[in-house]
C-alpha cells in the first residue's frame, strides 16, 4: 500500500474520530460516507431512506433527541439533499460498486459512537494529535470510526483489482443500541448477496492477529417497562396509594431469580430505574430498562419471556399496571464455516498478519446478525472477521484507541477476499 493511500486512511479514521455522533443521528457521518462514495465513484449510492425499511427500524430516539444533532449537522454545511433523506432519523448508506459478472459480495460497517466523554489527558493519543471528540459526551470508543476507514479503503482497493462480480458496503446506523441492523437487512440491497463479510477490530487482539469468524454471538434484547400505580402521602395516607416503586423494586429482585437453562448460558440485567416525585409521596409511575441475552435466540426469547412474567406478577402484587416493550434485539448467526475457512486462508498471505485464529466465541451481541441470517437464510455464506489491533485500554473507555497499523491490514484482508471469491460462484 502506497505512503498516500496510507496517510489517506489514517486520516479519515481520524476525522471519523472527531465528529461522533450517537445512533439514528448519524447525519454527518453518512453525508462524510456519501462524498467519498462519491469521490471513489460507485455505481450506486442509496441514502437514509432508500437504504431502511423504515418500520424495521429499532430504538429511534423521540424527535426531541434528533432535532439538535440534525441542526448541528445543517450548520455544519452538510448537504441539504442528504438531509432530506436521513431527517427523522434515518441515517446509514449503501454503496454499490458494479465489476462486470461474477458473484455478489457484502460487507457491512458500523457508524455509530458511545455516550461517554473522551478522556483529555496528555497521554491520549487523540487529545495529544489533536483528534479528539468534538462532540462533547460522545465517543468513538469501540472503533467504528476504524471500521468506516477500512469499508472506504477497501473499495478503493476492490476498484483498482482483478476483482469481477458486484461489491455492495452497509454503512449500518444505530448499532450500539442494536437497532439499525434489522432495518438495513429487510432493505432489500441483501436479498442478492451471495457472501456477507463483517469485520470489528480489537476485542482483546492484537495488531496483526486475525480471527476468520467467530462463533456464539448472543442473542440479545433490551426492554423497557413501565409501571402504575396511583399515588398518595406518604405519611398520612399510603395505604391509599399503589406503590410503582415498590413493584419496579420487587420485579428487579425477582428477575434475578430467574431460573438459568439446562440448554446453555443465559443473562439479565436491570441497568436503569426512573420514577417518583419526593420522598412523601407514594410513586405513581417508575420505568426500568433491563436486557436479556441468551447463548441461542430460543434461550433469549426464554429469558424475556420469564422477565416478562415477573414483571406482570411484580405489578399484580402491587396493584399496578405495568407496560412491557422490547425496545431492541439481535439473534444469534454464526460464521460459516466454509467462509470462515477462506476468509482464514487470505488471511496468511496479508503483510502484517503474523497469527490466524480460525474461530473464536464472541460472547456479547451485534445485531449485524440480522444481515448475516439474511443471506444465510437465501443460500448465501457470511462471516464476522475480527481484525486485532493494539488498543491501550478496553472499549467502551474513554481512553480507547487503536493501532492504525491495522487499517492497512484490514482493507488488504477484506479486498484481497473480496478478489479471492470473485473467482468463485456461490
Amino acid at each position: 500500500m502506497s505512503y498516500e493511500v496510507r496517510n489517506r486512511l489514517q486520516k479519515l479514521r481520524r476525522d471519523f474520530h472527531r465528529l461522533p455522533e450517537p445512533g439514528w443521528r448519524e447525519f454527518r457521518t453518512t453525508a462524510r460516507v456519501v462524498e467519498e462514495l462519491e469521490r471513489v465513484g460507485v455505481d450506486e449510492i442509496a441514502i437514509g431512506r432508500e437504504a431502511l425499511a423504515t418500520d424495521q427500524r429499532m430504538a429511534v430516539p423521540a424527535e426531541s433527541e434528533l432535532e439538535p444533532w440534525l441542526e448541528r449537522a445543517r450548520e455544519a454545511g452538510v448537504r441539504s439533499d442528504i438531509l432530506e433523506r436521513t431527517a427523522d432519523g434515518h441515517t446509514g448508506v449503501i454503496g454499490v460498486l458494479e465489476c462486470g459478472d461474477g458473484p455478489c459480495i457484502g460487507l457491512r460497517v458500523d457508524l455509530d459512537a458511545i455516550s461517554m466523554r473522551e478522556s483529555d489527558a496528555d497521554d491520549h493519543r487523540p487529545a495529544a494529535e489533536g483528534f479528539r471528540s468534538e462532540h462533547d459526551g460522545y465517543m468513538h470508543a469501540c472503533g467504528h470510526d476504524a471500521h468506516l476507514a477500512m469499508a472506504i479503503g477497501t473499495l478503493e482497493a476492490v476498484k483498482e483489482s482483478a476483482f469481477t462480480g458486484t461489491l455492495k458496503v452497509f454503512f449500518q446506523p444505530a448499532e450500539e443500541i442494536s437497532g439499525g441492523g434489522k432495518a438495513m437487512a429487510e432493505s432489500g440491497y441483501l436479498d442478492d448477496v451471495d457472501y456477507l463479510l463483517a469485520l470489528h477490530v480489537g476485542l482483546d487482539h492484537p495488531t496483526g492477529e486475525i480471527v476468520a469468524g467467530i462463533e456464539k454471538p448472543l442473542a440479545m434484547a433490551h426492554l423497557t417497562a413501565t409501571f402504575e400505580g396511583a399515588s398518595a402521602h406518604a405519611g398520612k395516607s399510603p395505604n391509599e396509594g399503589a406503590n410503582a416503586m415498590q413493584a419496579a423494586a420487587t420485579a428487579i429482585q425477582n428477575a434475578y431469580g430467574i431460573s438459568r437453562h439446562a440448554d446453555g448460558m443465559t443473562r439479565i440485567n436491570v441497568g436503569r430505574i426512573e420514577g417518583g416525585t419526593a420522598s412523601n409521596v407514594i410513586a405513581e409511575e417508575v420505568t426500568i430498562e433491563a436486557e436479556v441475552r441468551g447463548e441461542t435466540t430460543a434461550l433469549m426469547e426464554y429469558t424475556r419471556t420469564e422477565l416478562e412474567r415477573v414483571l406482570y406478577a411484580a405489578a399484580e402484587m402491587h396493584d399496578c399496571d405495568v407496560t412491557p416493550r422490547v425496545i431492541s434485539e439481535s439473534p444469534r448467526v454464526d460464521s460459516h464455516p466454509a467462509l470462515r475457512d477462506l476468509v482464514g486462508n487470505v488471511a496468511w498471505e496479508v503483510d502484517g498478519v503474523e497469527r490466524v485464529l480460525p474461530t473464536e466465541e464472541f460472547g456479547v451481541s451485534e445485531d449485524v446478525t440480522y444481515l448475516m441470517q439474511r443471506v444465510q437464510d437465501n443460500g448465501g455464506l457470511a462471516s464476522y472477521v475480527l481484525i486485532g489491533t493494539d488498543h491501550p485500554t478496553s472499549h467502551h473507555t474513554p481512553t480507547f484507541d487503536i493501532d492504525e497499523e491495522s487499517l492497512e491490514i484490514g482493507v488488504a484482508l477484506l479486498s484481497e477476499t473480496a478478489v479471492e471469491l470473485s473467482r468463485r460462484r456461490p
